[in-house]
């Protein structure tokens, strides 16, 4: 393949299992994140699979970092073919009770971050004549869920600059768009959400592999369709909330508040969204262990 990719939220989840992916093919790797624990773990393991690859520890929610990633990996690989933004950052509470300097920050993360990727990434597509850039969206950049607010006004957000870029982009054959749309994803950004509703968060059921999440961010990239869903059970959400809208608000509520926010009590906590907390770092959250009733 000898492709250059750069993926950021690089170190977990998602974005690690598309490093690991783009690895086993021959791909020389860009990881870029806040926690340099997990950077260098996830960089040892797609370089035992036979990458190269560069770890950037930047905070993706600061104005300067995007820059300063591409112009590092231009330094080290002289070209940029695929740009994944699987950076990422998730908060449970309501509207009142999130504290302002949480829900600013997934904003930052979830919504900026992509946008000023994109702003800087750009123009090195435009010199080579291509580029791909691949954005991490989710089922809750078409459909809404109570006491996560932040993180679905930022996906909705991302899900409409992309389609607005992807127009700016017909002029230019070569520069593609895309946007992978899973629903509940298998990854530590469960346990690492900022939590004050006192309950224990769970994703929500049925919960699939960030693996076949980083499958789908592969075939996109490389495909003609601009959007791609993965986890076809939730997306029945989306017919209904057009058919049954006051149905849909009903039980998507009862859905968060039963499934969602287990009653197991969960002290407050700004989790790893206002500071990383260092660790290892992995793929799976674990979630597709624990039995349903659980937590």
């Amino acid at each position: 393949m000898n492709q250059v990719v750069v993926i950021t939220g690089g170190s977990r989840g998602i974005g690690r299992a598309t490093a690991v992916r783009y690895a086993r093919r021959g791909a020389r790797l860009v990881l870029i994140a806040r926690d340099r624990t997990a950077l260098d773990s996830a960089a040892a393991e797609c370089r035992r699979a036979g990458a190269q690859v560069l770890p950037l520890s930047l905070d993706l929610a600061l104005p300067e970092s995007a820059q300063r990633a591409v112009d590092a990996a231009i330094l080290r690989f002289g070209r940029i073919d695929v740009w994944v933004s699987a950076a990422s950052a998730f908060s449970y509470g309501s509207v009142e009770d999130t504290p302002a300097p949480v829900r600013d920050r997934i904003v930052e993360t979830n919504l900026l971050g992509p946008m000023r990727d994109a702003q800087a990434v750009l123009p090195r597509f435009r010199g080579q004549g291509s580029g791909t850039i691949v954005f991490v969206g989710s089922l809750y950049s078409q459909v809404a869920s109570a006491y996560v607010a932040p993180y679905v006004a930022t996906k909705h957000g991302l899900l409409g600059f992309a389609r607005a870029l992807r127009q700016e982009m017909l002029g230019q054959p070569g520069i593609r768009v895309r946007v992978v749309l899973p629903a509940s994803v298998d990854t530590p950004i469960y346990q690492r959400a900022a939590n004050v509703t006192r309950r224990t968060p769970h994703p929500l059921p049925p919960v699939v592999s960030a693996t076949r999440v980083a499958r789908a961010i592969e075939r996109a990239a490389k495909g003609r369709r601009p959007e791609v869903s993965v986890g076809v059970a939730q997306f029945a959400a989306r017919p209904l909330r057009v058919l049954a809208p006051g149905l849909y608000d009903r039980g998507m509520r009862i859905l968060q508040r039963t499934l969602g926010l287990r009653r197991r009590p969960a002290p407050d906590s700004a989790g790893a969204v206002l500071i990383p907390l260092h660790d290892p770092g992995a793929i799976s959250g674990g979630w597709r262990r624990i039995p349903r009733g659980s937590r």
